[in-house]
C-alpha cells in the first residue's frame, strides 16, 4: 500500500464518522422540524442548518473558549516578548530559554491556541461538505453519512425567500450570475453578512488586548484580520445558500461566544498567570 493510500484511508477514518455525526444531526432536526413547518421547505432545511450548526458549536464549547482564553495569554505576554526580543537580539539560543521561562511562568502555552483550531477544523470541514456536497450536488452525490440521495435532493430543491437552498450567485464554469434577482440579492447579502461578521470576530480578539497588537503575534492577527474576508469573499461567490447560512450562523457563533468570554473571563496580566 502506497503512502497516498495510506493517507487516503487515514482521512477516510477521520472523517466518515464525522460525516454520520453531523448528517445524524441534520437529519433530526429536520426531523423535527417537519412536523412543525411544511415538510421539506426551505424554512425547514435552512433552520435545521442553523440548528447542525448551533448544536455542534454547544458540543465545541471546551475547545472554543479554552482557544479565546490561549489567545488572549499571548497576547498580553506580547509586550514583554517584544522587551526580550530587543535584548537578546544577538543571541538567538538565550532568547528561545528566555520565552519559554516566560511561558512557563505565566501558565501559558504557546500551541494551546492553535490545538482547539485544529481539533475543530476536521468537524468545520464535515459540516460545510455535507452542506456543500448536498446542495450543490443533489442526487449526484448519493448518500452522504446518513443523508440520503432523496434528502440531498430535497436540500438542494427546497425554496428559501424566492431561491433553493442549493443555488449559488455565481458559477465559474463557465462564469455566470445566477439569473434570478431574488437569488442574487440573497445570496450577496449573506456574503457581506458573512465576511462582516468574520472581521468583527477578529477584531474582538485584537481589541481585546490593543497594546498587544503591534508584536509579531498582533501582526498575525491584523494578516488574518484583513486576508479571511476576501477569503470568504471569493469563496463566497460559489458557495450555495445552504452554506452561506451555515457561516453566517458559525460565525455570529462565534462572536457571541468571544464576548462572553472576554466579559466573564478576563485575559491574564502580562505579568501575570492564565486568569480563572
Amino acid at each position: 500500500m502506497g503512502r497516498m493510500d495510506l493517507l487516503g484511508n487515514f482521512a477516510s477514518g477521520i472523517m466518515t464518522p464525522l460525516y454520520y455525526g453531523v448528517t445524524g444531526i441534520l437529519l433530526a432536526w429536520q426531523g423535527w422540524l417537519d412536523g412543525v413547518l411544511t415538510p421539506g421547505s426551505g424554512w425547514t432545511w435552512v433552520l435545521a442548518i442553523v440548528g447542525m450548526t448551533v448544536t455542534i458549536r454547544v458540543l465545541l464549547i471546551p475547545l472554543s473558549v479554552q482557544g479565546i482564553k490561549s489567545k488572549r495569554a499571548m497576547q498580553a505576554l506580547q509586550p514583554r516578548i517584544q522587551e526580550l526580543q530587543k535584548l537578546y537580539e544577538h543571541d538567538r539560543e538565550r532568547l528561545i530559554q528566555e520565552q519559554m521561562k516566560l511561558w512557563k511562568e505565566s501558565g501559558t502555552n504557546p500551541f494551546a491556541s492553535c490545538l482547539p483550531l485544529v481539533l475543530q477544523m476536521p468537524i468545520l470541514f464535515a459540516m460545510y461538505r455535507v452542506v456543500e456536497l448536498a446542495a450543490s450536488r443533489g442526487t449526484d452525490g448519493g448518500e452522504i453519512g446518513f443523508l440520503s440521495a432523496a434528502d440531498a435532493e430535497s436540500l438542494q430543491e427546497a425554496v428559501f425567500v424566492g431561491s433553493r437552498v442549493g443555488d449559488t450567485l455565481m458559477t465559474f464554469e463557465p462564469i455566470t450570475f445566477a439569473e434570478s434577482p431574488s437569488t442574487r440579492i440573497l445570496a450577496a447579502s449573506f456574503i457581506v453578512i458573512m465576511c462582516a461578521t468574520q472581521l468583527y470576530s477578529q477584531l474582538q480578539i485584537i481589541r481585546s488586548e490593543p497594546e498587544a497588537a503591534e508584536g509579531a503575534y498582533g501582526q498575525q492577527q491584523k494578516l488574518l484580520l484583513y486576508t479571511l474576508p476576501v477569503v470568504f469573499a471569493i469563496g463566497g461567490l460559489a458557495f450555495p445558500l445552504g452554506v452561506l447560512v451555515h457561516w453566517v450562523t458559525w460565525n455570529l457563533w462565534t462572536m457571541a461566544e468571544q464576548a462572553y468570554v472576554m466579559r466573564h473571563r478576563p485575559g491574564p496580566p502580562a505579568s501575570g498567570g492564565m486568569g480563572a
